[in-house]
């Protein structure tokens, strides 16, 4: 591991000698670090090196690039919560970078141009089944179909996708986007046979000659909990109602909509409703703004396009289309405590959003499965469970849920999968150290505000399910992705080179990067010092 200047006690001290006397007791040392947006990545996504392809117009290989981990850019650069956006560097000094959005740019440009995935290993012999077609399943399925498996998904539904397609809604997520990235998969050679529910796991197997199984059928019914209820208005639950909505067969809401939950499906069932014919929506939530596990933009959001939120407040009972509604309080542990204040509201249907969890009945019959309270498959580091062969992944394992988890955990599933089925083990090599803000030496910049996406104006998305985010220019796309600032690569900016006073930095050539010369070094800390992506660290000359 690298050692920076600060993490050692020099032999002379600089402040009097400059670093350039006679005895050298450091020396600079080129390094590569992990930028904190891949450091962030569910995915694993090598985000610093596709920008930069992205940044010399390389749009192809950029794509390659991004493809290495995750198999769906298009959906990812519409639906995921871009963590990577949240640690970038840049926030530090004007915007985070739009990561999303160019990724996105080389999703939509791969459907556009028609470029197609390429195995990388020669077929193996071995095959795969995969139970479910939805992120997590697709990602496991592509990534083992590079490795030369022969991967076969059964899929109970009429089509791929899971809850992308199911539960995400059309205005985030265009349905042939999904359908694009999901037919590209399959061309690679994966076969999925939709309509088909897995009622007997170990005989599927058997039957189909499989040497593993990787389990990723999500978590797609929603969790209920006790109202008392007498002649009540519907009661429906939004895993159920974002389903027949995206199925063509929405269902009768009327005109006042009440939705029950803090969650991203919450806003995204009462967002829906809107589009459905609903004039007065609201969401009753029994904790505060600050406590939603709702992403701060998705309530932004629904704000925006009119759904009123009423925070603190849980539903006590229902008598006809009436409901009594509970005021709460927070104690000092930020935990919800009735006050005994009770209100009435009206609606016409009640949606409940209130997490969802797996529906695992089927597997309890498999030997050697554990299964937590709430029915989610508990496996290992590995990804495998209890069953030798058997791996299982995404919504359906205990842990945070969200599309690209599920896609990071269909990667990793296919590696260990892999190694299994060689007789081996998989171990990641761990990732270089994470260079954080401070540690960059940036000259003085003019603030840069990322490219911006034109948004569907609020009058046109209450007709329907359109698309509300555009995507970003040829031009716009270059230019965020020159908003990167590198963080622990070398780019080759020359500043090192010039700042030598010794003359002991030569260049090698384009892309190949620095050599220097020690007889000539003083270790002085100058290239250090003005590197600007931290790509060189000072290592003392006993450790050198």
């Amino acid at each position: 591991m690298s050692t920076r200047v600060s993490d050692f006690t020099p032999a002379v001290d600089l402040t009097l000698t400059g670093g350039t006397g006679p005895v050298r007791y450091q020396r600079p040392s080129y390094v590569t670090l992990t930028p904190p947006c891949s450091a962030a990545c569910p995915a694993g996504e090598d985000i610093r090196a596709w920008l930069a392809q992205v940044q010399a117009g390389n749009d192809r290989q950029a794509w390659e690039i991004l493809v290495a981990d995750n198999p769906m850019p298009a959906v990812h650069g519409r639906v995921c919560y871009h963590p990577c956006e949240t640690d970038c560097n840049r926030g530090a000094v004007d915007a985070p970078l739009s990561i999303h959005a160019v990724e996105r740019y080389l999703g939509d440009k791969a459907r556009a141009e028609g470029w197609v995935f390429r195995p990388i290993r020669p077929p193996t012999g071995k095959r795969v089944l995969i139970v479910g077609a939805g992120p997590s399943g697709l990602s496991a399925a592509y990534h083992l179909a590079r490795l030369g498996h022969a991967v076969e998904i059964r899929e109970a539904g009429p089509v791929a996708g899971g809850m992308m397609h199911f539960g995400i809604p059309a205005y985030r997520l265009p349905r042939d986007e999904l359908a694009a990235e999901v037919a590209r998969i399959e061309a690679l050679g994966v076969t999925i046979t939709r309509d088909h529910k897995v009622t007997d796991l170990m005989a599927e197997q058997a039957e189909g000659g499989f040497d593993a199984v990787f389990l990723a059928i999500g978590a797609g019914m929603g969790k209920r909990i006790d109202i008392p209820a007498r002649d009540a208005a519907p009661v429906l639950d939004a895993v159920a109602m974002l389903n027949q909505t995206s199925g063509g067969a929405p269902p009768m809401l009327g005109r006042r909509v009440i939705v029950y939950g803090g969650g991203n499906t919450a806003m995204d069932a009462a967002r829906t409703a809107k589009r459905l014919g609903a004039t007065e929506t609201l969401i009753v939530y029994r904790r505060d703004r600050a406590h939603m596990p709702a992403h701060a933009f998705e309530a932004d959001e629904a704000l925006e396009e009119g759904v009123k939120i009423r925070w603190l407040t849980t539903i006590a009972g229902i008598e006809g289309s009436d409901l009594t509604v509970e005021r709460m309080a927070l104690d000092e542990n930020g935990r919800p405590t009735p006050t005994g204040e009770f209100d009435r509201l009206s609606a016409d249907a009640v949606v409940l959003a209130l997490g969802q969890q797996t529906d695992s009945d089927f597997l309890r019959k498999v030997p050697g499965l554990g299964f937590t309270r709430d029915g989610a498959v508990e496996v290992g580091a590995d990804l495998m469970t209890g069953a030798p062969g058997i791996f299982a992944g995404g919504d359906m394992v205990p842990g945070a849920q969200s599309v690209t988890i599920a896609v990071g955990q269909g990667k990793r599933a296919a590696r260990h999968i892999d190694a299994w089925l060689a007789g081996a083990s998989h171990a990641e090599p761990p990732a270089p150290p994470v260079v954080t803000a401070d540690m960059l030496h940036l000259p003085v910049y003019t603030d840069a505000d990322p490219s911006a996406q034109r948004r569907l104006a609020l009058e046109a998305r209450a007709d329907g399910f359109e698309e509300i985010m555009a995507g970003l220019s040829d031009r716009k796309a270059r230019y965020e992705a020159q908003r990167c600032y590198s963080c622990g690569q070398c780019y080759e900016c020359d500043q090192c080179l010039a700042a030598c006073p010794e003359e002991a930095i030569a260049k090698l050539g384009i892309g190949k990067g620095y050599a220097v010369d020690g007889g000539r070094c003083t270790g002085c800390a100058s290239c250090f010092e003005q590197c600007p992506c931290h790509a060189i660290e000072m290592i003392p000359e006993d450790r050198a």
